[in-house]
């Protein structure tokens, strides 16, 4: 069997998933699979999102704290020398990747990227951090991007489009769509009557942290503005973060705005059976699949510092990508839930794309990347 090694500086827990199919489908097609990873940094500590796999190879990370930014070593377990390839993310910050890349000439060894190909989030995408990445991405036998638009990215960088594996980053959908078929009709005339909302009041749905890239203001000045063609239009926001204060404050004035803190599993999936509508006018992440899942159109902002998944949000098919001020994307959400046909053909359109953007079909992008590069020559 071919080695493969993938290094994770930290294991995040909506991944062990990920690598427990990882390990299976990449067994049945001849490839031993070992994971490697260490542990969060002090600050990522606070998340709690970390996991645990009995296979793994733990390692103990060195981080230095330089500006506000956190540098990584993570050490390479002697008894994985024999990997034939080699997965590392594509981050400027650990320093451990860089004899692998500087030094691809001195050993054998194929070595892969698994990123985003840029910093979606940074303030200055023209600046040093971002052109060093640039410089690098052509540094590596094989790339795994997360989505169509990471590889558009690499392509137009110069890297070979035969040698980049579209990954369609996703998370367990099948677990979330569990919880939301457990969800009844009598949970669902709880719920509102929990926050009494009226049988026929149309609700948009805000879900997930609460951090000002998520452009929370934007959206209670947009809920203002729906109100004023649908009076009993409901907001129900669940999630925490830095900006939770912002929410409370709102909510105080606004008894048709509902913060509900965290919900997970089957609580969170009650809010989504209840939604008519979810609001995300910031960034745009992996949370775009819940609405996928729930087939549920998701309304975002053009201008806003998405992840990579923005990609799978496609305007006008299966969500809205607005341009504008908060009153355009209230009329944009207006004028949807005034069209029926329209709604429901988006809805339909989102059930779609969470059949594509599976888990499964992850997996299978991923083994499939593994074995093309294993059997292709080195990049010279």
């Amino acid at each position: 069997m071919k080695k493969v090694v993938i290094l994770q500086h930290r294991l995040l827990h909506y991944r062990l998933g990920l690598f427990e199919g990882l390990r299976s489908a990449s067994a049945a097609r001849g490839i031993d699979l070992h994971l490697v990873h260490g542990q969060p940094t002090k600050r990522e500590e606070k998340k709690r999102d970390v996991g645990t796999l009995p296979w793994a190879s733990v390692v103990v990370n060195r981080y230095v704290s330089i500006g506000g930014k956190d540098i990584l070593w993570q050490p390479y377990p002697t008894e994985h020398r024999d990997a034939e390839l080699v997965v590392v993310m594509q981050e400027n910050r650990l320093v451990s990747n860089y004899p692998w890349l500087l030094l691809r000439g001195f050993h054998k060894k194929k070595l892969a990227y698994w990123g985003h190909g840029r910093n979606f989030q940074t303030t200055k995408p023209s600046g040093l951090r971002e052109r060093w990445k640039q410089y690098m991405v052509d540094s590596v036998d094989w790339w795994f991007a997360y989505t169509d638009m990471t590889r558009d990215i690499l392509i137009a960088d110069g890297y070979p489009a035969e040698r980049i594996t579209v990954l369609d980053n996703a998370i367990d959908n099948e677990r979330f769509e569990a919880d939301l078929a457990a969800i009844s009709d009598d949970r669902l005339r709880e719920v509102r009557a929990e926050l009494g909302i009226g049988d026929t009041s149309r609700v948009g749905l805000y879900c997930g942290s609460l951090y000002p890239d998520k452009r929370l203001d934007y959206l209670v000045a947009a809920a203002d503005r729906i109100r004023e063609s649908i009076p009993d239009f409901q907001v129900v926001i669940i999630g925490d973060g830095p900006s939770a204060a912002g929410i409370q404050a709102a909510a105080e004035s606004r008894p048709w705005l509902h913060w509900r803190g965290v919900r997970k599993g089957v609580e969170k999936a009650a809010y989504y059976r209840l939604a008519d509508v979810i609001l995300n006018p910031g960034l745009v992440g992996l949370h775009v699949l819940d609405a996928f899942c729930a087939g549920l159109p998701m309304v975002t902002t053009s201008d806003a510092r998405h992840s990579p998944e923005i990609a799978y949000l496609k305007d006008g098919e299966n969500g809205l990508v607005v341009n504008g001020a908060s009153d355009a994307y209230a009329d944009a959400i207006v004028t949807l839930l005034g069209d029926s046909e329209a709604y429901q053909r988006i809805r339909a359109n989102a059930l779609a794309a969470a059949r594509h953007y599976t888990l499964t079909n992850m997996i299978d992008h991923f083994v499939d990347g593994m074995e093309r590069c294993l059997a292709m020559e080195r990049k010279k």
